[in-house]
């Protein structure tokens, strides 16, 4: 379903439009795509030897050429349309006599990774759109597609449809008719493409709790570590492998701070992407280190989510209790486990692996799913 929260005016956040590093990670950006013309139909006259009045044979034009895109699992940002931001397809050639129908123009094919939001802008040119951005009123985003499956399909821009030539207007009373049809424009527009992490399980906590440590050990992903705030500037998805050829994806995704859902920090940058999750894990620092307290960063973590989608708040989420190894995190654990006694807690260490197993099977049983031949 496409996030109705986008379909209104809203102010593009220009330093913010993908850039994250060297790695020129994209997660959204303004595209331009134009359609193929339909080719024009054409007046002509079969002129043979020994046939003075061959009547008319003026062919058909070509269709032009879509604007497809197309879901690849193997893409997984949007980086090829920073160095080339437009999809152009190919013109229909126009028709020709002894009734010759012109060539169809090549439609043009644009890659996506999968969780990819199709947005349309009320620019028609990417001049107009820029002047939006930059006003204070901001510029009109219309979603109308979501691609989420491989090999999905989308026509972004349908081709011109070709004209008709004089061939199509012989009647019994008009033998040489004069008529064609032209072929029509196609579709031209400004696209937005926005990327939505697809994971089973999303990682969800403040800066240094600990999520890119334990994403590191429980799958093959090397994200950055670091004990600084904002070291994952992106999200990062690993693969974590269960026995019987099971498995599912975990995204550790920018560390949340309190007024995300204003879009302070990485905010929306942030929240968009836990959007796909089947599972939330709230990883939270159960030894209270740099003065954190583990029973309020929950109920922080909580109320962000909620403000920012309440749908989003009744995923199915469970608490990862973190630096179960450092001094004070028993007693943290039980008066949390007071404070919340309905809430699944499963307490590990990232750092030195204790806890690990456990949550594993937790995984395998909510989101793991067998491998595709």
């Amino acid at each position: 379903m496409l996030d109705e929260r986008m379909g209104h005016t809203i102010a593009v956040d220009r330093g913010a439009r993908g850039w994250h590093g060297c790695g020129m990670f994209i997660d959204h950006i303004r595209i331009f795509a134009r359609a193929g013309d339909g080719g024009d139909g054409v007046v002509s006259w079969r002129r043979e030897k020994f046939v003075p009045r061959g009547g008319p044979d003026g062919g058909d034009g070509g269709a032009g050429g879509d604007v497809v895109l197309v879901v690849d699992p193997s893409t997984d940002n949007l980086r090829q349309y920073h160095y080339d931001p437009k999809l152009i397809a190919e013109h229909g050639k126009n028709g020709a006599g002894a009734r010759k129908t012109g060539k169809s123009g090549k439609r043009t094919i644009g890659k996506v990774p999968p969780g990819t939001v199709v947005y349309r802008a009320n620019a028609a040119t990417v001049q107009e759109a820029a002047q939006l951005e930059r006003g204070e009123e901001g510029i009109d985003l219309e979603p109308i597609a979501d691609l989420t499956e491989s090999g999905q399909q989308f026509v972004l821009c349908q081709g011109g449809e070709p004209g008709l030539g004089n061939w199509n207007f012989r009647t019994a009373t008009n033998r040489t008719p004069t008529e064609h049809t032209l072929g029509t424009p196609g579709e031209a527009g400004v696209f937005y493409l926005e990327l939505r992490r697809i994971a089973d399980a999303g990682l969800v906590g403040f800066p240094n709790a600990g999520k890119s440590t334990l994403i590191g050990k429980l799958s093959a992903a090397k994200p950055k570590v670091a004990s600084y705030p904002f070291t994952t500037l992106q999200p990062v998805v690993g693969v974590v492998d269960f026995p019987g050829f099971r498995r599912c994806t975990i995204a550790d995704i920018p560390g949340l701070i309190e007024g995300a859902h204003e879009n302070r920090g990485l905010g929306h940058e942030f929240l968009r992407h836990i959007t796909r999750c089947r599972l939330l894990l709230f990883v939270l620092d159960m030894a209270g280190s740099e003065g954190r307290d583990p029973l309020a960063d929950l109920e922080i973590l909580r109320r962000e989510i909620k403000e920012y989608d309440e749908d989003l708040a009744r995923f199915p989420w469970k608490v990862v209790a973190n630096k179960m190894d450092l001094d004070g995190s028993a007693e943290y654990l039980s008066a949390f486990r007071q404070r919340f006694p309905k809430t699944e807690v499963i307490p590990i260490s990232a750092d030195t692996g204790e806890g690990l197993d456990d949550l594993r099977r937790m995984l395998d049983n909510e989101v793991g799913h067998k491998l595709r031949d």
